[in-house]
Protein backbone atom coordinates (compact mmCIF):
# COMPACT_ATOMS: atom_id res chain seq x y z
CA UNK A 1 0.00 0.00 0.00
CA UNK A 2 0.75 3.49 -0.90
CA UNK A 3 1.44 5.75 2.01
CA UNK A 4 -0.06 8.70 0.89
CA UNK A 5 -3.58 8.73 -0.37
CA UNK A 6 -5.85 11.48 -2.49
CA UNK A 7 -8.06 13.15 -0.38
CA UNK A 8 -11.28 11.99 -0.18
CA UNK A 9 -13.67 14.18 -2.79
CA UNK A 10 -15.49 17.24 -2.02
CA UNK A 11 -18.63 17.49 -2.55
CA UNK A 12 -19.50 19.09 -6.56
CA UNK A 13 -23.33 18.43 -6.56
CA UNK A 14 -24.54 20.55 -4.06
CA UNK A 15 -26.31 17.17 -2.09
CA UNK A 16 -25.83 17.25 1.46
CA UNK A 17 -23.16 15.07 3.33
CA UNK A 18 -26.32 13.31 5.38
CA UNK A 19 -27.66 11.68 2.23
CA UNK A 20 -27.03 8.77 1.48
CA UNK A 21 -26.54 8.39 -2.34
CA UNK A 22 -24.20 11.25 -2.46
CA UNK A 23 -22.20 9.37 0.07
CA UNK A 24 -22.29 6.37 -1.43
CA UNK A 25 -20.94 8.30 -4.91
CA UNK A 26 -18.37 9.86 -3.03
CA UNK A 27 -16.91 6.67 -1.70
CA UNK A 28 -17.23 4.88 -5.26
CA UNK A 29 -15.40 7.95 -6.94
CA UNK A 30 -12.80 8.09 -4.36
CA UNK A 31 -11.76 4.39 -4.73
CA UNK A 32 -12.21 4.89 -8.42
CA UNK A 33 -9.28 7.65 -8.22
CA UNK A 34 -7.35 5.80 -5.81
CA UNK A 35 -7.40 2.44 -7.82
CA UNK A 36 -6.60 4.98 -11.16
CA UNK A 37 -3.59 7.01 -9.74
CA UNK A 38 -2.15 5.30 -6.34
CA UNK A 39 -3.03 1.14 -6.74
CA UNK A 40 -1.52 -1.12 -8.79
CA UNK A 41 -2.94 -4.62 -9.73
CA UNK A 42 -3.34 -6.76 -6.63
CA UNK A 43 -2.78 -4.21 -3.87
CA UNK A 44 -5.04 -4.16 -1.83
CA UNK A 45 -7.65 -1.29 -0.97
CA UNK A 46 -8.55 0.50 2.17
CA UNK A 47 -10.39 -1.25 4.78
CA UNK A 48 -13.89 -0.95 5.69
CA UNK A 49 -13.15 0.60 8.70
CA UNK A 50 -10.75 3.17 7.34
CA UNK A 51 -13.26 4.39 4.45
CA UNK A 52 -16.22 4.54 7.44
CA UNK A 53 -14.43 6.75 9.16
CA UNK A 54 -12.63 8.71 6.47
CA UNK A 55 -16.32 9.68 4.72
CA UNK A 56 -18.67 9.23 8.09
CA UNK A 57 -20.47 6.40 6.32
CA UNK A 58 -22.18 3.27 7.44
CA UNK A 59 -20.52 -0.24 6.44
CA UNK A 60 -23.05 -0.85 4.33
CA UNK A 61 -22.74 2.33 2.23
CA UNK A 62 -19.03 1.63 1.58
CA UNK A 63 -20.23 -1.90 0.69
CA UNK A 64 -22.43 -0.69 -1.57
CA UNK A 65 -19.84 1.11 -3.15
CA UNK A 66 -17.12 -1.35 -3.52
CA UNK A 67 -19.66 -3.62 -5.06
CA UNK A 68 -20.35 -1.57 -7.55
CA UNK A 69 -16.65 -1.43 -8.55
CA UNK A 70 -16.27 -5.27 -7.94
CA UNK A 71 -19.20 -5.52 -10.64
CA UNK A 72 -17.41 -3.13 -13.19
CA UNK A 73 -14.67 -5.42 -13.07
CA UNK A 74 -12.30 -2.79 -11.50
CA UNK A 75 -11.85 -4.55 -7.96
CA UNK A 76 -12.32 -8.29 -6.81
CA UNK A 77 -12.60 -9.97 -3.86
CA UNK A 78 -10.87 -13.02 -2.30
CA UNK A 79 -12.79 -14.94 0.41
CA UNK A 80 -11.30 -14.95 3.64
CA UNK A 81 -8.14 -12.17 2.15
CA UNK A 82 -9.86 -8.82 1.47
CA UNK A 83 -10.65 -6.39 -2.14
CA UNK A 84 -8.07 -6.01 -4.31
CA UNK A 85 -7.43 -4.05 -7.30
CA UNK A 86 -8.18 -6.44 -10.57
CA UNK A 87 -6.49 -6.92 -13.51
CA UNK A 88 -7.80 -5.01 -16.25
CA UNK A 89 -10.69 -6.65 -18.31
CA UNK A 90 -10.05 -7.09 -21.93
CA UNK A 91 -12.93 -6.36 -24.57
CA UNK A 92 -13.59 -9.72 -26.43
CA UNK A 93 -14.36 -8.38 -29.59
CA UNK A 94 -16.30 -10.01 -32.27
CA UNK A 95 -13.80 -10.91 -34.87
CA UNK A 96 -12.04 -13.82 -36.40
CA UNK A 97 -8.56 -13.65 -35.19
CA UNK A 98 -6.74 -15.97 -32.83
CA UNK A 99 -5.30 -15.53 -29.53
CA UNK A 100 -1.81 -14.99 -30.08
CA UNK A 101 -2.53 -12.37 -32.15
CA UNK A 102 -5.43 -10.76 -30.03
CA UNK A 103 -2.44 -10.70 -27.57
CA UNK A 104 0.02 -9.13 -29.42
CA UNK A 105 -2.24 -6.34 -31.06
CA UNK A 106 -2.50 -5.07 -27.29
CA UNK A 107 1.39 -5.44 -26.22
CA UNK A 108 0.68 -8.73 -24.10
CA UNK A 109 2.73 -11.79 -24.42
CA UNK A 110 0.64 -14.80 -25.51
CA UNK A 111 1.65 -18.33 -24.16
CA UNK A 112 0.66 -21.86 -24.54
CA UNK A 113 0.27 -24.93 -22.74
CA UNK A 114 -0.48 -28.07 -24.16
CA UNK A 115 -3.00 -30.70 -22.87
CA UNK A 116 -3.51 -33.03 -25.15
CA UNK A 117 -3.61 -33.78 -28.88
CA UNK A 118 -4.05 -36.26 -31.55
CA UNK A 119 -6.26 -38.23 -33.72
CA UNK A 120 -10.35 -38.90 -32.30
CA UNK A 121 -13.21 -40.20 -33.88
CA UNK A 122 -15.73 -37.42 -34.93
CA UNK A 123 -18.55 -37.41 -31.78
CA UNK A 124 -22.01 -36.70 -33.05
CA UNK A 125 -21.52 -32.73 -32.43
CA UNK A 126 -18.52 -32.42 -33.35
CA UNK A 127 -19.23 -34.01 -36.95
CA UNK A 128 -22.51 -31.80 -37.37
CA UNK A 129 -20.58 -28.55 -37.16
CA UNK A 130 -17.35 -30.01 -40.15
CA UNK A 131 -20.07 -31.32 -42.01
CA UNK A 132 -18.56 -34.88 -42.01
CA UNK A 133 -20.19 -38.23 -40.32
CA UNK A 134 -20.03 -38.98 -37.40
CA UNK A 135 -16.90 -41.58 -36.38
CA UNK A 136 -15.03 -39.69 -38.92
CA UNK A 137 -11.48 -39.32 -37.96
CA UNK A 138 -10.57 -35.52 -36.52
CA UNK A 139 -7.84 -33.91 -35.13
CA UNK A 140 -8.07 -32.83 -31.92
CA UNK A 141 -6.16 -30.26 -29.78
CA UNK A 142 -6.36 -28.95 -26.27
CA UNK A 143 -4.46 -26.12 -24.86
CA UNK A 144 -4.38 -23.77 -22.30
CA UNK A 145 -4.04 -19.84 -23.35
CA UNK A 146 -1.74 -17.50 -21.52
CA UNK A 147 -0.92 -13.41 -21.88
CA UNK A 148 2.03 -12.10 -19.74
CA UNK A 149 2.23 -15.34 -17.51
CA UNK A 150 -1.67 -15.51 -16.68
CA UNK A 151 -4.09 -18.40 -17.61
CA UNK A 152 -6.55 -16.84 -19.77
CA UNK A 153 -8.79 -19.32 -21.86
CA UNK A 154 -8.87 -23.33 -22.68
CA UNK A 155 -9.56 -23.86 -25.83
CA UNK A 156 -10.68 -27.06 -27.93
CA UNK A 157 -10.15 -27.90 -31.50
CA UNK A 158 -11.01 -30.06 -34.04
CA UNK A 159 -10.40 -30.55 -37.99
CA UNK A 160 -11.11 -33.29 -40.36
CA UNK A 161 -8.21 -35.46 -41.17
CA UNK A 162 -9.53 -35.40 -44.83
CA UNK A 163 -8.72 -31.60 -45.10
CA UNK A 164 -5.11 -31.59 -43.54
CA UNK A 165 -4.41 -35.02 -43.27
CA UNK A 166 -0.41 -34.05 -41.59
CA UNK A 167 -1.84 -31.66 -39.21
CA UNK A 168 -0.34 -32.69 -36.04
CA UNK A 169 2.95 -34.47 -37.67
CA UNK A 170 5.08 -32.26 -36.27
CA UNK A 171 3.11 -31.40 -33.45
CA UNK A 172 0.76 -29.29 -32.45
CA UNK A 173 1.01 -25.88 -34.54
CA UNK A 174 1.41 -22.55 -32.76
CA UNK A 175 -1.21 -21.44 -34.52
CA UNK A 176 -4.44 -23.54 -36.26
CA UNK A 177 -5.14 -20.76 -38.75
CA UNK A 178 -1.73 -20.23 -40.07
CA UNK A 179 -1.78 -24.33 -40.19
CA UNK A 180 -4.97 -24.32 -42.62
CA UNK A 181 -3.26 -21.52 -44.59
CA UNK A 182 -0.55 -23.38 -44.97
CA UNK A 183 -2.97 -25.91 -46.70
CA UNK A 184 -4.75 -23.16 -48.74
CA UNK A 185 -7.72 -23.29 -46.29
CA UNK A 186 -7.66 -19.53 -45.38
CA UNK A 187 -9.91 -18.63 -43.06
CA UNK A 188 -12.51 -15.89 -44.06
CA UNK A 189 -15.78 -16.11 -41.89
CA UNK A 190 -17.08 -17.49 -39.08
CA UNK A 191 -19.81 -17.96 -36.67
CA UNK A 192 -19.69 -17.99 -32.84
CA UNK A 193 -21.64 -18.58 -29.40
CA UNK A 194 -21.25 -16.96 -26.83
CA UNK A 195 -23.08 -18.28 -22.85
CA UNK A 196 -22.18 -17.37 -19.51
CA UNK A 197 -21.53 -20.86 -16.99
CA UNK A 198 -19.51 -21.68 -14.30
CA UNK A 199 -16.36 -23.09 -14.45
CA UNK A 200 -16.27 -26.66 -13.74
CA UNK A 201 -13.35 -27.54 -11.14
CA UNK A 202 -10.75 -28.52 -13.93
CA UNK A 203 -11.19 -25.04 -15.59
CA UNK A 204 -11.11 -23.53 -12.17
CA UNK A 205 -7.80 -24.95 -11.64
CA UNK A 206 -5.97 -24.44 -14.95
CA UNK A 207 -7.55 -20.97 -15.15
CA UNK A 208 -6.38 -20.51 -11.40
CA UNK A 209 -9.94 -18.99 -10.70
CA UNK A 210 -9.83 -17.89 -6.77
CA UNK A 211 -12.71 -15.20 -6.33
CA UNK A 212 -15.09 -16.58 -9.08
CA UNK A 213 -16.09 -19.08 -10.98
CA UNK A 214 -17.59 -16.72 -13.99
CA UNK A 215 -16.21 -17.80 -17.32
CA UNK A 216 -17.18 -17.66 -20.86
CA UNK A 217 -17.85 -19.86 -22.90
CA UNK A 218 -17.38 -19.62 -26.87
CA UNK A 219 -18.37 -21.85 -29.64
CA UNK A 220 -17.01 -21.24 -33.03
CA UNK A 221 -17.24 -22.60 -36.11
CA UNK A 222 -14.39 -21.00 -38.96
CA UNK A 223 -15.38 -21.48 -42.37
CA UNK A 224 -12.70 -21.24 -45.42
CA UNK A 225 -14.65 -20.23 -48.36
CA UNK A 226 -17.81 -22.39 -47.77
CA UNK A 227 -15.80 -25.19 -45.84
CA UNK A 228 -16.27 -25.83 -42.35
CA UNK A 229 -12.21 -26.20 -41.28
CA UNK A 230 -12.34 -26.11 -37.59
CA UNK A 231 -14.40 -26.41 -34.69
CA UNK A 232 -13.40 -24.86 -31.64
CA UNK A 233 -14.54 -24.39 -27.74
CA UNK A 234 -13.18 -21.92 -25.91
CA UNK A 235 -13.70 -20.90 -21.94
CA UNK A 236 -12.25 -17.96 -21.32
CA UNK A 237 -12.17 -16.14 -17.68
CA UNK A 238 -15.32 -13.89 -16.53
CA UNK A 239 -13.06 -11.64 -14.89
CA UNK A 240 -10.39 -10.69 -17.38
CA UNK A 241 -12.92 -10.29 -20.21
CA UNK A 242 -16.24 -8.57 -21.20
CA UNK A 243 -17.60 -8.64 -24.98
CA UNK A 244 -17.58 -5.60 -27.29
CA UNK A 245 -20.02 -5.76 -29.79
CA UNK A 246 -20.07 -2.86 -32.69
CA UNK A 247 -24.42 -1.75 -33.19
CA UNK A 248 -25.81 -0.32 -35.83
CA UNK A 249 -28.98 1.37 -36.63
CA UNK A 250 -31.27 -0.68 -38.82
CA UNK A 251 -32.00 -0.32 -42.26
CA UNK A 252 -35.29 0.19 -42.95
CA UNK A 253 -37.53 -2.99 -44.50
CA UNK A 254 -37.29 -3.75 -48.05
CA UNK A 255 -40.78 -5.14 -48.13
CA UNK A 256 -43.32 -3.55 -45.31
CA UNK A 257 -44.36 -6.61 -43.02
CA UNK A 258 -47.80 -7.69 -43.64
CA UNK A 259 -50.00 -6.45 -40.77
CA UNK A 260 -52.34 -9.28 -39.15
CA UNK A 261 -55.41 -10.45 -41.29
CA UNK A 262 -54.04 -7.99 -44.63
CA UNK A 263 -52.61 -10.36 -47.64
CA UNK A 264 -50.33 -8.92 -50.64
CA UNK A 265 -53.61 -7.92 -52.71
CA UNK A 266 -54.74 -5.78 -49.96
CA UNK A 267 -51.46 -4.00 -49.33
CA UNK A 268 -50.81 -3.62 -52.97
CA UNK A 269 -54.58 -2.31 -53.45
CA UNK A 270 -54.23 0.28 -50.41
CA UNK A 271 -50.67 1.60 -51.93
CA UNK A 272 -51.75 2.44 -54.98
CA UNK A 273 -54.57 4.89 -54.19
CA UNK A 274 -53.65 8.73 -54.42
Amino acid sequence: MHAEQPPAPAPADGLAPGRGGHKYQAVRSYLAELVERELHVGDAIPSERTLCERFGVSRMTVRQAVDALVGEGVLVREQGRGTFVAPQRMDFEMRLTTFGEEMRRRGMRPETRVLGSGTLHAAADVADALGVAPGDPVHHLRRVRYADGSPMSIEQHWVPVALVPGLLADGPPVSMHDALRAVGLDPSWGEETLTAADATDDEATLLDLRATRAVLRATRRTFAADTPAMYSRACYRGDRYSVWVPLSAPAPALVPRTRAGEDADTRQTVGAQP
